[in-house]
């Protein structure tokens, strides 16, 4: 019996060595840049090398092209996740795509990934590019590094789309299998087995229920490429980064504080963040206009482009209201 005890314990003590040096190796892992869709860019900025694509006219005039458009992704995703948008908002815009520090094609560091500091690569990158007073479309994640981006550099930004972004954890709720990812020691551990199909299973929920992901991208892999494409350390911090920032302000709030006009989009059928909670909260900033996508769920961009684009387009075309405010309708 004692035998058995001291190979047991031995197997427990081998596993936990085991764990520990497994959680010092991902822990530890970066990432350079890499293009990964043709005429992609990769700009050198102080706080990153970041992956962009730019698409569209670049000339502005009323009779050229209308306010330039840059859209900025969820978390764990990349601009791939605009492939379906972009080429219509392309053909009346300048459009600008941009992959967040620790996603897609960007590096992928040991740091650097707090949302002011993503903000303030978005706004070099946009600098390096020429691009200001822009119609910044953002994602879920995106759109709260957007906020931060009107926060510090409110030239850059001519008015806020929002898409399924809560504008706080009180109106949000992960499922608990996916907030086992975000564990230490057991995070580093699934990190290293998750098999594809669970990775798409935990995509699932930024999607309505019965949409087919494979069908929402050019590459029906996309969203596995897109996880396989981080490291732990971006996938963690990012995911804590926006919770601080939130927790911080809700979202709602600092856009009190921003005179840019606000289009809030959700899809009804949004199973991370409540719709019309969330919707209620920006109905109370001023000027701001909401929209709902029926049968969308957190990704209306994917799951709906043509209808979350005509969105877009009109607000874009829309002339402001004197004293910063939007037209409602």
């Amino acid at each position: 019996m004692k035998r058995r005890w001291k190979i047991l314990i031995g197997l427990v003590a081998g596993l936990a060595v085991l764990l520990v040096v497994n959680t010092i190796i991902v822990n530890d892992q970066t990432k350079g840049p890499k293009a990964t869709v043709e005429g992609g860019q990769i700009l050198q900025l102080p706080g990153g090398d970041v992956h962009v694509i730019q698409e569209g006219p670049t000339a502005v005039g009323p009779r050229r092209a209308g306010l330039p458009i840059v859209l900025i992704h969820c978390y764990a995703c990349s601009l791939h996740w605009w492939d379906r948008i972009a080429p219509t908002l392309a053909e009346t815009h300048r459009v600008i795509r941009i992959d967040l520090l620790g996603h897609g094609g960007s590096s992928k560091p040991k740091s650097g990934y707090g949302i002011d500091e993503q903000a303030a690569l978005v706004a070099g990158a946009m600098s390096e590019l020429g691009t200001q007073g822009a119609v910044v479309v953002g994602h879920s994640m995106g759109f709260t590094v957007s906020v931060a981006l009107a926060e510090r550099a409110s030239q850059l930004v001519d008015r806020l789309v929002n898409l399924d972004e809560g504008p706080s954890e009180d109106v949000c709720e992960l499922p608990f299998i996916a907030k086992l990812a975000y564990a230490p020691v057991l995070g580093e551990a699934l990190w290293r087995v998750t098999p594809d199909f669970a990775v798409e299973d935990a995509y699932a929920e930024a999607f309505a229920p019965d949409f087919d992901i494979s069908s929402g991208f050019p590459n029906p892999d996309q969203v596995i490429d897109d996880y396989n494409a981080m490291t732990f350390t971006a996938f963690t911090e990012a995911h804590e980064a926006t919770r601080d920032f939130r927790d911080e302000i809700p979202l709602n709030d600092r856009l009190r504080q921003v005179p840019v006009p606000l289009l809030s989009i959700f899809g009804s059928e949004d199973r991370v963040c409540d719709p019309e909670d969330s919707q209620a909260a920006y109905e109370a900033v001023p000027g701001a206009r909401t929209a709902t996508i029926d049968g969308a769920g957190r990704s209306p961009n994917v799951e709906n482009p043509s209808e979350t684009a005509a969105l877009i387009e009109r607000f874009a075309a829309e002339a402001p209201v004197p004293g910063g405010g939007e037209k409602r309708g």
